[in-house]
């Protein structure tokens, strides 16, 4: 099911929901954080139903049309079209975190440079940074926010089986970096989502320029 609705007023909730996506997704772009029609969001319509952007859709001049409905195994509703292949990694978060509401996935230089640097490493911490408390269960600067990085793959089912021992292992599950991809980012709707990737792209910069100051 693709969303269209006539005389631009919405009115059912998978309307008003495609529109928030939309403008989500415009703001993201201008930020230049959704590079060659990059990136994909999603937001959760109801317990069995997932509203998200079609792939290959360029996401500054997203309509509603543009977003399709999918069920928690990322199986089309109701549609002609396939969701990305990606699809399943925003599936996942709705499963193993049944509180989340929305997903995004971006692709900011910051994003992708830090996937690569902290590769290696498996994961970043991000300490004693006072915008942390913009994530939602933080309440002071002095709470660290580990953020892992996985592996990339063109198998979807890997990067699934990362995340998804990495939350077996009951550790803390905010957001995630692909190395040399991007990020991965969600909140119980989708400004919470927002605020988080924002918050958590401003402190990974933060770190790689501390990195490029004399010991």
């Amino acid at each position: 099911m693709s969303v269209n609705f006539a005389n631009n007023e919405p009115s059912a909730p998978i309307e008003r929901l495609a529109l928030e996506l939309s403008s989500a997704a415009a703001d993201l772009a201008r930020r230049g954080w959704t590079p060659a029609a990059s990136g994909n969001f999603s937001a959760r319509l109801d317990p069995l139903r997932i509203a998200i952007t079609v792939s290959g859709c360029d996401k500054g001049r997203l309509t509603p049309g543009d977003i399709m409905l999918m069920d928690d195994q990322a199986h089309a509703l109701g549609d002609s079209r396939q969701p990305s292949a990606e699809a399943r990694l925003h599936a996942q978060i709705y499963r193993l975190l049944p509180q989340t509401g929305a997903v995004l996935h971006t692709h900011s230089v910051t994003q992708t440079v830090a996937s690569r640097h902290f590769s290696g490493a498996g994961h970043v911490c991000l300490a004693g940074y006072e915008l942390v408390k913009a994530i939602h269960g933080h309440h002071s600067h002095e709470q660290d926010l580990l953020l892992p990085v996985f592996p990339n793959s063109q198998d979807m089912t890997e990067i699934e089986r990362h995340v998804g021992a990495w939350h077996a292992q009951r550790q803390p599950l905010h957001a995630y970096l692909i190395a040399g991809h991007g990020i991965y980012a969600w909140g119980h709707d989708i400004a919470t989502a927002m605020r988080h990737i924002e918050a958590i792209d401003f402190m990974l910069a933060c770190e790689l320029e501390l990195r490029k100051l004399p010991a």
